[in-house]
């Protein structure tokens, strides 16, 4: 029997494919999974040993003439004034007896592959007299920062990071209202706070990779406990001045000093 033309064509294709690859077994097609499919590794943290754990202690020093703090008009607001017995002044110098407080103070490099389990305790952010207290604040990231409000007003929490992975902010809160709570997975400094319903209100948020971090306190002391016997690079960020850093040794279970000197 005959086999129709486009049969025989098709044979000879087939018979030619099985001659050019050798009776080679043709592999299926690649298919890649999602990220997701794949298990998480598990992250070893590390662990602050208290038998060898050192402090690093010092002062943000001012240099120069003190910058005049201004009196914030909030007259379009009357509820901001509600419960308020000192004026609202601006934040961005704050200098008493020669130190410079609301410095953001952290170990920039020296840990190596450390990573340390964030804390689950919130960090609170609150809105007391139509401003934000504290004025900075030191979070780490996949540390909830907490937002309250005791004030007889709508205020609005707006924040735009830059860091990949940390997420935008635009919540309102109802006066009086309950507490807001959002977590940065990413390190990232001097990200401000803003309330788009009253304008002059503004603080930051630093978001670091380790425990080892402080803001400097009115006069301008900071203190960082639990760091490992080490050398490390340890820096000052101001939010509106130029950021410094410096060398420090940290001895087994001692303290080192650490001062800066800020100027306008």
């Amino acid at each position: 029997m005959k086999l129709p033309y486009r049969s025989l064509l098709l044979a000879a294709g087939v018979a030619a494919l099985l001659a050019s690859t050798g009776c080679q077994q043709i592999k299926p097609p690649l298919v890649l999974t999602n990220d997701q499919d794949q298990p998480t590794p598990a992250v070893a943290y590390a662990k602050i040993d208290p038998a060898t754990a050192g402090t690093v202690t010092g002062t943000i020093h001012w240099k120069g003439a003190v910058p005049q703090r201004i009196r914030i008009d909030m007259a379009q607001d009357p509820a901001c004034a509600y419960g308020s017995k000192t004026p609202n002044l601006t934040e961005q110098y704050v200098v008493h007896n020669g130190g410079l407080a609301n410095v953001f103070i952290y170990v920039q490099s020296g840990l190596g592959a450390r990573r340390y389990a964030p804390s689950t305790t919130p960090v609170v952010l609150d809105q007391k007299g139509c401003r934000y207290t504290p004025h900075v604040i030191g979070v780490m990231a996949g540390q909830p920062v907490e937002f309250h409000t005791d004030d007889p007003t709508m205020h609005n929490i707006h924040l735009e990071p830059t860091a990949p992975g940390n997420a935008a902010v635009d919540i309102s809160q109802a006066p009086m209202g309950q507490p807001e709570q959002h977590i940065f997975p990413m390190p990232e400094l001097m990200l401000p706070v803003r309330c788009n319903n009253h304008p002059w209100m503004e603080a930051f948020i630093n978001v670091s990779q380790s425990p080892f971090y402080a803001v400097s306190d009115d006069d301008g002391h900071f203190t960082i406990t639990g760091l490992p016997p080490g050398t490390y690079t340890l820096a000052a960020i101001h939010e509106k001045l130029t950021s410094q850093v410096l060398q420090i040794t940290v001895p087994a279970h001692g303290t080192v000093h650490a001062d800066f000197t800020f100027s306008r």
